[in-house]
């Protein structure tokens, strides 16, 4: 199986070590391949995209062909992998996991498709990153399941097409925008991922629970599926965490009590907000009178890097309604100050 590139955040390395931080690290090898599932069936959540998905391979299996190609695309965290993965079981085939930044070169891209056995799946992680050439690549093996590779150098330089066997690519994407239109449409199925609903958090929090062999109660998984930013990930990682917290100073339970406390000293609210998110809206509430305030100059004055906040901080924020993108920069609402509970300014002042 290709190794996956591990990243340490969608935007860039911001290197702030949050405790809500969605974007997959060392700990997630370790902890997510017991906790994912390996059937449609086990799947929680995005009932849309599985009703679709379990239609789409059982034709395929009685026509006895591959899969159409996948793209998948969403915020970090929402199980992308794991999709991809209960695709290949449900096919009963193999799925090669790799992702774009780690294909540097078109010969690399070309290895790899060769390789493939007939009807696997090709995962690639974050394929909006894929370079150009790389990218050129794959249209004909999408579309024709074929690939031309240059022998030689120069004049003498001649092109030979190879056959390659009948797979299936699942691309996953945190900005389908950033993908080309010619590799865009040469994918059959296009899903977006959501954020989860509160029950299937609590609802994920057990069945990990129960794999982990740990103790909670529903209000324990309420409070922690609450926190945990409409993302399984988060979720399963603020389980491993609260476990700790449970083992050390409780009797092993997680309880709302004990999840509020651990919870609180990881600086995570009641709204799954850290320090980084409560920063940028005080800053944006007591510095620039709640906005209209612009990207950069938001960047700069609470020392973060621009791309950290438009593709880790903000998109949360706006989903809750606690600011808004406007022409003229952005704007604190007014569920902004009441969460804070700083009081808004009179029209007078």
């Amino acid at each position: 199986m290709e190794k996956r590139k591990i990243r340490t955040s969608v935007g860039g390395d911001n290197g702030s070590g949050r405790s809500i931080d969605t974007s997959f690290t060392s700990e997630d090898i370790k902890i997510e391949g017991s906790l994912r599932p390996h059937k449609l069936t086990e799947y929680i959540g995005q009932k849309k995209i599985k009703d679709a998905m379990s239609v789409s391979i059982e034709a395929a299996k009685q026509r006895q062909q591959s899969l159409d190609h996948i793209l998948l695309y969403g915020p970090p965290g929402l199980g992308k992998t794991t999709l991809s993965q209960i695709i290949a079981a449900e096919m009963g085939v193999n799925c090669k996991i790799t992702s774009g930044p780690a294909i540097e070169k078109p010969g690399e891209l070309a290895a790899i498709l060769n390789n493939l056995q007939e009807g696997e799946v090709l995962f690639i992680d974050e394929i909006h990153r894929l370079n150009r050439q790389v990218e050129e690549v794959l249209y004909p093996a999408m579309e024709d399941f074929k690939i031309d590779i240059m022998i030689g150098k120069g004049p003498t330089a001649r092109s030979i097409r190879l056959d390659l066997p009948h797979f299936t690519l699942v691309g996953a994407t945190t900005r389908a925008g950033m993908l080309s239109a010619p590799l865009r449409d040469r994918f059959g199925m296009i899903y977006r991922m959501e954020f989860y609903e509160l029950d299937e958090l609590v609802n994920i929090i057990m069945q990990s629970a129960r794999i982990l062999g740990v103790s909670v109660d529903a209000e324990g998984a309420l409070e922690m599926a609450r926190r945990s930013r409409g993302t399984p990930r988060l979720a399963n990682r603020i389980l491993k965490r609260v476990r700790d917290f449970a083992q050390v100073r409780y009797d092993g339970v997680i309880t709302k009590e004990v999840a509020d406390v651990a919870l609180d000293l990881m600086d995570v609210d009641k709204i799954g907000l850290d320090h980084m998110d409560r920063n940028l809206l005080v800053t944006l509430i007591q510095k620039f009178d709640g906005g209209p305030c612009g990207l950069d100059t938001l960047a700069a004055a609470i020392g973060e890097d621009s791309g950290t906040i438009e593709d880790v901080i903000e998109p949360y924020l706006i989903k809750n309604g606690l600011i808004n993108r406007t022409p003229r920069g952005r704007v604190a609402t007014d569920f902004a100050y009441e969460h804070l509970g700083i009081a808004q300014p009179s029209s007078n002042d």
